[in-house]
């Protein structure tokens, strides 16, 4: 079996939201410390011994975080015709950030979006 590195790093972001249809609460404007966990996954280590530098993971998550932080999240975009659901929110992070990252060495490997302290998204493709 070849060897697979998994590395994981976390960001987080604050973004209010409401939920189209939800029968409940969440209907209602609110916001959340969203937490976000990045893992890339690769089989390769380059010459100093990385798959990739923690600090290139970090700069591509933040490039596409910034765009969400401190705003409401209904305006954007994508979500535009979808609510921002953990689960919308976790797939638009992991092919946004997918699209910055990807090389034949490296690849996302899922992303964990925490809405709260107990309640997270698990996404990969």
């Amino acid at each position: 079996m070849a060897q697979t590195f998994v590395l994981k790093t976390v960001l987080d972001f604050a973004a209010a939201h409401t939920l189209k249809d939800y029968p409940g609460d969440c209907a209602k404007l609110h916001g959340h410390n969203w937490k976000i966990e990045v893992q890339i996954v690769g089989n390769q280590l380059n010459e100093i011994g990385m798959v990739v530098d923690f600090k290139d993971i970090k700069r591509h998550a933040k490039e596409v975080v910034k765009a969400l932080d401190h705003t409401y999240l209904n305006d954007h975009p994508h979500f535009q015709h979808r609510n921002p659901t953990a689960e919308n929110i976790a797939q638009f992070l992991f092919q946004q950030i997918q699209a910055r990252i990807a090389t034949p060495q490296i690849q996302m490997h899922s992303i964990t979006v925490w809405e709260n302290d107990r309640n997270c998204v698990i996404y990969s493709e």
